[in-house]
């Protein structure tokens, strides 16, 4: 058991390494490592993820904008129908879910396994993402246009889906910049971190009205996780991120498929 939550750290180490070595997916992992390392309830879970996920993005999104990399018009805009989402999500939809959705026979839908297995779908496409992506991550400056009508169904989409999976949700946040925002990639990706970190804290406030927070081990594991990025930080300078992504995306896509084996085997 004390193996299993030290190997838990690890991985708070490991989703800020990830995170600081490739722009991004280190999130997706945050669940797992809680649920299965930790042995935390997945409602729990995801709560914590908003506030580690949140957390760490912050420390990245500091560095983009020093740098002068966030595009604040297009967060503000992306981000106010994400954070209204994100936040009602975890205040009133995750707690008015009922314990028990359906059941198969001798087989019950479960509120818990029904959040295991979305997370686990969103882990695929993620991974999808990560390894067969084609965008080029171009520099090219473009006059700045806005689609408002598919910005703010595409921040409010991400926001539920932030709510309930706990996880980032780069992989959707990036492409919506570049397609309906028409921003450069790297600034893209830069924005979309400042975008995580406030829907994901404000989030996680809808949580703090409704369950007993850990403080003690939650800060832990994100001082672990924050100490990660540095690392990544600084190792990004002599490692292909591009090539580590697509391994990663590997990883996840395993990750995900092992979740609803797990979930649905027992």
């Amino acid at each position: 058991m004390l193996l299993i939550e030290i190997l838990g750290y690890v991985g708070a180490f490991f989703i800020g390494l990830v995170l600081g070595l490739i722009g991004g997916g280190g999130s997706i992992l945050t669940v797992p490592i809680l649920v299965y390392a930790l042995t935390l309830n997945p409602v729990i879970a995801t709560a914590y993820s908003l506030f580690v996920v949140g957390a760490t993005s912050l420390v990245g999104a500091i560095k983009n904008i020093i740098k002068g990399m966030v595009d604040f018009k297009t967060a503000i805009i992306f981000s106010i129908p994400a954070f209204v989402a994100v936040y009602f999500t975890r205040a009133y939809l995750i707690p008015a879910i009922p314990e028990t959705l359906f059941s198969i026979g001798d087989f019950i839908v479960t509120k818990n396994l029904a959040i295991m297995l979305f997370f686990a779908l969103i882990m695929l496409l993620a991974s999808v993402s990560m390894i067969w992506s084609r965008r080029k991550e171009t520099d090219d400056e473009k006059k700045v246009s806005y689609n408002y009508p598919l910005i703010i169904i595409e921040g409010a989409v991400v926001g539920v889906v932030t709510g309930i999976v706990g996880a980032g949700g780069g992989f959707l946040i990036i492409p919506a910049l570049v397609l309906l925002a028409k921003l450069p990639m790297k600034k893209a990706v830069a924005t979309s971190l400042f975008i995580i970190a406030i829907k994901s804290l404000i989030g996680f406030l809808g949580d703090v009205q409704n369950l007993d927070i850990d403080w003690v081990f939650l800060l832990s594991f994100t001082a672990i996780s924050i100490v990660g990025i540095f690392i990544g930080i600084w190792l990004n300078k002599f490692i292909d991120g591009k090539k580590l992504k697509k391994v990663f995306g590997w990883f996840v896509l395993v990750m995900g498929v092992y979740i609803i084996y797990k979930e649905l085997a027992i």
